[in-house]
């Protein structure tokens, strides 16, 4: 959930020097753009120095003109022949702007590249052990356990690197889905004849995925679903929910989660599908049932997870679905009358949601509320965990501990000013629309 774009960034590097103006004249008889020529030339021999060092090795540090057309930091993850030709500028280089998110990550070309600017990465096991002599065990394992990427909070130092080097470049460049063509974030999993395949095309209905355009055109004449394949349980104007059961729709519940995990980089299902049930939220129109987002929801949870997967698509986003896919998870944990909670480790983005959502739940009642009120009240009424409202009211600095016991604070100032800082609560749910009963097993 949440948004694709990355934070601003300050411009690196500046810009480059041009016209009379911007130089001294140096003697009567000097050129008056010399300086600059004298730039150009000593730039061409650095770049002819680094060329008889191409291709660039894996770990190399240099900048590269991203899509601002502004020079931002990058280190190369992997890089691959072109196909024009085997010169060793001829290379492609998948790099990572080490000042944004890994959804970011892309094949660039060799003339995107600063090469004025290259620096060799020290190889990262010799970097640990040299590094490690130089602190002590206690200090090397508080650094492995914060250096941690968002999303990543309950795998520990060694799983984080095996889940990084394992999906560290995307297979997938691009998807088209309905009427959209959408950038991918991460890698996902494909069966391996599609893997290095630049662009994949979903049947947006039944989500069957092919490599070629005309392969899609040809199974649209002959696919009969204009919707996902489970039941209707809610529609209000031109929303519809879908509940899918992943035991009767297996293929559709794997391409899903296929699908998926190409914006999700902490976890998604592949092959289990079973144990699970999808909530698809669809836009309606004369054409059809077009996705818009979906959760997934384990069938039957010990630990009381009402969500296992949230994804909204990035065109649909920024317009109140994920938020509304969060309540919507509720609204069921209360017609099965138990508190819920979304599977962990969330995303960045998903826990930016859920802290919204349980925010602005939490301090609506606690504006109308007269009187004292328990945090068992609280999730009784809202079917969120207790642990869950604990942590976000302590977030907000709305609680206390007295005599042994946990105090709300709710001045009504103070709950003004955070229920404005989390923002509009996005599209309601029409509970008197949810036609649902909850799951049981069959037999």
């Amino acid at each position: 959930m949440g948004s694709m774009e990355a934070s601003t960034a300050p411009e690196n590097g500046s810009a480059a020097a041009g016209g009379a103006g911007g130089t001294a004249c140096n003697g009567a008889g000097a050129a008056p753009n010399g300086g600059v020529m004298e730039r150009r030339l000593r730039s061409s021999a650095a770049s002819a120095s680094w060329a008889a060092h191409l291709p660039l090795e894996v770990g190399t540090r240099v900048m590269c003109r991203w899509r601002d057309q502004k020079l931002h930091p990058v280190k190369v993850i992997e890089r691959r022949k072109g196909s024009s030709s085997s010169s060793p500028a001829d290379y492609e280089y998948y790099v990572h702007y080490t000042e944004f998110n890994r959804r970011l990550d892309e094949w660039v070309k060799l003339e995107q590249l600063d090469l004025d600017t290259v620096e060799t990465d020290v190889d990262e096991k010799v970097e640990d052990k040299a590094t490690s002599l130089k602190m002590t065990r206690h200090q090397k394992r508080k650094i492995d356990e914060t250096h941690v990427e968002q999303g990543h909070e309950e795998l520990d130092a060694a799983s984080l690197r095996e889940h990084e080097e394992f999906t560290k470049v995307k297979n997938i460049a691009k998807i088209e889905l309905g009427r959209y063509e959408i950038d991918t974030w991460y890698f996902s999993p494909f069966p391996p004849e599609y893997n290095d395949c630049p662009k994949l095309f979903f049947c947006e209905f039944c989500l069957n995925f092919m490599k070629r355009k005309e392969q899609l055109q040809r199974h649209m004449k002959k696919c009969d679903l204009k919707h996902p394949p489970g039941d209707e349980i809610y529609r209000s104007g031109t929303l519809s929910m879908f509940e899918v059961d992943g035991k009767k729709n297996k293929v559709y519940g794997q391409n899903l989660c296929y699908l998926a995990k190409l914006f999700l980089d902490h976890k998604t299902l592949y092959y289990d599908v079973d144990l699970f049930l999808f909530y698809v939220l669809c836009e309606c129109d004369d054409r059809g049932c077009h996705m818009v987002g979906y959760f997934s929801k384990e069938k039957h949870s010990e630990e009381s997870y009402n969500l296992a997967c949230i994804l909204t698509l990035p065109p649909y986003q920024r317009k109140g679905y994920g938020k509304f896919l969060i309540a919507f998870s509720y609204e069921l944990s209360k017609k099965e009358g138990k508190v819920g909670t979304p599977e962990r480790p969330l995303s960045d983005l998903g826990l930016l949601s859920y802290r919204g959502y349980w925010t602005r739940v939490l301090l609506e009642i606690l504006k109308k509320h007269k009187g004292n009120i328990s945090i068992k009240e609280l999730s009784d009424m809202t079917a969120i965990k207790a642990d869950d409202i604990l942590s976000t009211l302590q977030s907000l600095d709305l609680i206390q501990y007295r005599k042994g016991q946990h105090v709300i604070c709710a001045d009504p100032k103070v709950l003004d000013r955070h229920l404005k800082a989390a923002g509009r609560g996005g599209l309601d749910v029409d509970v008197s629309k949810l036609i649902w009963t909850p799951y049981k097993e069959q037999g």
